[in-house]
């Protein structure tokens, strides 16, 4: 368990998070902790430390963090752990990887959530980019991206939906949860997305997508969600999933998500990282130079419009300390 604390308005906030080891799964909540009597309040019981926010909620376990005090930042590293098989794991004698480190601060939009962000030394890794601008997603289309290798990929990307088809939409999805459908299942409002380490046939592909539910009473919900089902062909078994959680979207805010492509770990960040997503997946055909990146829409009822910046990362070399420097 662990716990850090920030200033909101006069109050010291503190978020408590723990590891849960039964499930693997880190959990977090925001309340008061009181020194005197050792005594935590969760500012929502209902959302309290291991039945409410996720810090991550993906394959990622075992978080740590850390305060740097050069960048007056704290920094937080987890754990991506493997999901195919023990037996694989002894034969290739490795297993799990450490993710990419995050900064972590208090949402000062939503006040009710933290916020995960890639610490600003991967932009060093950035090399050459491109641009798409107002992609026109209609209902059922997937849209390659002309992307030479995708692996190795930072993406930023914004998405627009069609306002009069959400104004037209009396209701859609109430009671919607990632893990339960996936990127095949088709809604009125979603899901819409990118569909990374996909190859040229899609025989194999990961999308990471929104999906909009609609009540009677106007309200929207948003989820963000990562699924593995069809992210490989091995033959092998692999423990894949549907992955994914609600996302705080405020009036006027458009959809953004930035995701980091690795060769065999994803890992997404919604909403300026209000929630989080790591997937660990096993391309057989995607691999390499023959990996592909595409927009998708397969709602049925709105138009989707995304514009998206896309990097090509370096590999990331182990340096020595310069302590001569120190």
């Amino acid at each position: 368990m662990g716990w850090t604390r920030h200033l909101v308005g006069r109050v010291l906030s503190t978020v408590l998070k723990a590891s849960l080891d039964d499930e693997k799964k880190d959990f977090y909540a925001l309340g008061t902790y009181d020194p005197s009597n050792d005594t935590w309040t969760p500012d929502n019981p209902e959302l309290d430390v291991g039945i409410g926010l996720r810090v991550d909620y993906g394959k990622y376990y075992a978080s740590k963090t850390f305060y740097d005090q050069h960048k007056q930042r704290r920094v937080l590293y987890g754990w991506i752990g493997e999901t195919d098989s023990e037996i694989d794991d002894i034969r290739k004698n490795w297993a799990c990887v450490q993710s990419i480190p995050r900064t972590v601060v208090f949402d000062q939009k939503t006040r009710s959530n933290i916020l995960q962000w890639p610490v600003e030394e991967v932009e060093t890794l950035r090399l050459n980019s491109t641009e798409f601008q107002g992609v026109e997603l209609e209902p059922g289309s997937v849209v390659p991206l002309n992307i030479s290798s995708a692996t190795q990929l930072d993406i930023t990307a914004t998405f627009e939906l069609d306002e009069g088809a959400l104004e037209a939409t009396i209701e859609a999805d109430v009671g919607y949860n990632c893990s339960t459908t996936g990127a095949v299942v088709r809604g009125t409002l979603g899901p819409f997305g990118l569909l990374v380490i996909a190859d040229d046939s899609l025989s194999e592909f990961t999308p990471v997508y929104f999906y909009i539910s609609k009540g009677i009473d106007g309200t929207y919900s948003t989820f963000i969600c990562s699924d593995e089902m069809r992210s490989s062909k091995a033959y092998y078994d692999l423990d894949e999933k549907v992955y994914g959680g609600m996302v705080p979207v405020l009036e006027g805010e458009k959809l953004t998500m930035r995701i980091l492509v690795d060769h065999s770990v994803v890992e997404s960040f919604a909403q300026g990282g209000r929630t989080v997503i790591s997937s660990r997946v096993y391309p057989t055909t995607a691999i390499y130079g023959a990996a592909r990146l595409f927009l998708f829409n397969n709602a049925t009822g709105v138009n989707v419009t995304a514009s998206l910046k896309v990097w090509r990362l370096d590999s990331a070399y182990i340096h020595d300390f310069p302590f001569d420097q120190m």
